[in-house]
């Protein structure tokens, strides 16, 4: 977690089975941990891992390779396109 974030500014709520409650319990206790950091710390890091995901684009080498060659060498714009840009 960022070195800025602070545990006591902001509070999340939620509700479980009594099953995953004592899951989560006994989980954080093999790690040393209270349950806050534990369940924090490690949604944490899960929702980075779904904003990064979802952030990301994968290309094989050939799409890539495609992209960086239309950008090096971009077409000509068409007429609707010069036409779209004066309407600015």
């Amino acid at each position: 977690m960022p070195a800025t974030a602070h545990a006591a500014d902001t509070r999340i709520n939620l509700r479980t089975s009594p099953e995953a409650k004592a899951l989560i319990e006994r989980a954080a206790s093999l790690m040393g941990t209270t349950v806050s950091s534990f369940m924090l710390q490690n949604a944490y890091e899960a929702a980075r891992r779904v904003v990064a995901e979802s952030d990301s684009l994968t290309l094989s080498q050939k799409a890539f390779d495609e992209f960086v060659a239309a950008c090096e060498k971009p077409a000509k714009p068409t007429k609707a396109l010069r036409d779209l840009m004066a309407r600015r």
